[in-house]
């Protein structure tokens, strides 16, 4: 897949200090997957206390979800004249509000109401961050400044989930998302004090980020992504009954699960980040082979439980995928940074929906509950055939300038 010219770039100030700025930036991305994961080991808590199902409280989810895929191209189209720095407080400010709104939230629709009012900013924050972060290292290490920033995703799911959930439990669950309101709040300061600020983009417009809605390139990488990346959801949304049915793993060891996964995730974000640097175009095949592998051995892993621990944690180090993505997004927008960018969160909320939603149905069906695996490898086999879908049309596409000379 080739790249489009990139726009002129812009000299972006330089942070003082660069890895503060970063820690800032990885801080709102440690809350936002603290605010995504902690639910889903409160749904109980919530559902008694707001008198409803547990599977009722799966609305609030969804309803986060759809407020990432709602928000991430509206924002980006609209707040593409706003300051980049700005902008970063802009939104960790509706994400605190989003959250601390629902820890008071009165009834159980008002709270799934404030669940899609936090989900809102989640695409936008990680897109600006990424490109914040980015344009203050030099071109050769930009996927590892992306994966530093999204470190704070893969730390949330292995400190930020698991913590949330034991406050949760011990003091309600309205403290966990309580806490990560004022995690917000300070994300907020930490940006304006770390974070230079970010010059306009000369002839930045809404029509313009929205131009990235009808870029094939950015839309065969953001479907690479969408399904490449639903795998590792199909796998994970499944994984306690997995091991504890299948497995017969021990339900106290669940807490292990989610810093098994987390540590792979860490190592995933980290050693992602590097190939992507050194070649991003093998990169991205190489995960997804990789993804295929995993999830396939870990069909077979799961009927032991340290085997079935073991593919968790490798289950983990397929989110290599996510800085590789974002760093392609980049260098395909052209003047839709902003829009490209956010569409990676979106597509791998997406991704979370589709996968879940087909390892549900192999498994409704009779299979066993570590066929998730085969649906993830599936999946991952399906990211790389779009791929190099997109690396054909690339090569098969006549330039303009070409077209004309041979007229």
């Amino acid at each position: 897949m080739q790249s489009n010219p990139s726009p002129k770039p812009i000299p972006t100030p330089t942070p003082r200090h660069p890895r503060l700025a970063e820690f800032a930036l990885a801080l709102g991305g440690f809350g936002i997957g603290t605010s995504e994961f902690v639910i889903m080991g409160l749904m109980n808590n919530v559902a008694t206390d707001l008198a409803v199902s547990v599977p009722q409280v799966g609305y609030a989810i969804s309803s986060y979800a759809l407020g990432v895929v709602v928000g991430a191209p509206l924002i980006s189209a609209f707040a593409a004249k706003v300051p980049k720095r700005l902008l970063l407080i802009v939104l960790m400010l509706v994400f605190a509000f989003g959250n601390l709104a629902s820890a008071m939230a009165p009834d159980f629709w008002s709270f799934v109401a404030l669940r899609f009012i936090a989900g809102l900013p989640h695409g936008a924050y990680f897109g600006v961050a990424a490109l914040v972060a980015a344009a203050a290292v030099p071109h050769d290490q930009r996927a590892q400044a992306v994966s530093r920033v999204m470190l704070g995703l893969a730390v949330a799911i292995l400190i930020g989930a698991p913590l949330g959930t034991w406050a949760g439990g011990v003091y309600g669950w309205q403290v966990a998302f309580a806490g990560v309101g004022v995690i917000a709040l300070l994300t907020s300061a930490l940006i304006y004090l770390w974070v230079p600020t970010q010059p306009k983009q000369a002839g930045a417009s809404p029509l313009k980020e929205l131009s990235a809605l009808l870029n094939q390139r950015v839309l065969m990488t953001v479907a690479v992504a969408c399904i490449g990346c639903g795998g590792m959801f199909a796998v994970f949304s499944y994984v306690m009954p997995t091991l504890t049915e299948q497995a017969g793993m021990p339900e106290h060891l669940g807490p292990l699960v989610l810093v098994v996964f987390g540590v792979g995730s860490i190592i995933g974000n980290l050693v992602g980040g590097r190939a992507a640097d050194i070649n991003l175009m093998r990169a991205i095949p190489l995960t997804l082979v990789w993804c295929v592998v995993v999830q396939s051995l870990f069909f077979f892993a799961a009927n032991h439980v340290w085997s079935g621990l073991l593919f968790v944690g490798l289950m983990g180090t397929c989110i290599a995928l996510a800085p590789s993505l974002q760093t392609r997004l980049m260098d395909v927008a052209g003047e839709a940074q902003t829009m490209a960018a956010s569409l990676n969160h979106a597509a791998f909320n997406g991704a979370n929906a589709i996968g879940a939603w087909l390892a549900g149905l192999a498994i409704s069906a009779g299979l066993s509950w570590s066929s998730s695996g085969l649906v993830g490898a599936g999946l991952a086999l399906c990211g790389l055939g779009i791929f190099y879908l997109a690396v054909w049309l690339d090569r098969h596409e006549q330039p303009e300038g070409l077209a004309h000379s041979k007229a």
